[in-house]
């Protein structure tokens, strides 16, 4: 499993994910609705401009980035959304879990009771991921399944 922390984006800096989203396929992965190539304003403009929009790069043992989610504001403050997630390639095979325990931490410091995401229904490693790590889904319509997982 790799070694992975956490670093809040608390400046808001996009650079790295630019860097981590180069390709189109990746962003498109992350959000289909983005434009390519990554543009920053677009995304502090659209994707991430709420004031409550918290997100997080995932650091590998060096300090690199390799990875990116947001914690959107849900129904309420003590519910945060889980979106935008993104591992680098090579992170891959493993990293689920470890993605998924940092995720729960970093919206427990934001204060949430609950964390809530989409995922495509034909994206079975990332579903079965979420189930595993507790969250249950609620229903699937249009070809994404809806879950939510209560913190402890």
């Amino acid at each position: 499993m790799p070694d992975l922390t956490l670093r809040h984006n608390i400046e808001r800096d996009l650079a790295p994910l630019a860097g981590l989203l180069t390709e189109e396929a990746d962003l498109v992965l992350v959000n289909p609705s983005a434009s390519h190539p990554f543009d920053p304003l677009e995304w502090q403009e659209k994707w991430l401009g709420d004031l409550d929009d918290e997100s997080f790069y995932l650091l590998d043992a060096q300090g690199h980035e390799v990875g990116f989610f947001a914690l959107r504001v849900g129904i309420g403050p003590e519910v945060r959304h889980l979106t935008y997630v993104f591992v680098d390639e090579a992170m891959r095979g493993g990293a689920g879990a470890e993605v998924a325990r940092l995720t729960e931490t970093a919206a427990r410091g934001l204060g949430a009771l609950s964390i809530t995401l989409k995922v495509e229904l034909d994206n079975a490693p990332a579903r079965n991921l979420y189930l595993s790590a507790g969250y249950e889904e609620l229903g699937a319509r249009n070809g994404m399944a809806t879950m939510r997982r209560d913190l402890d």
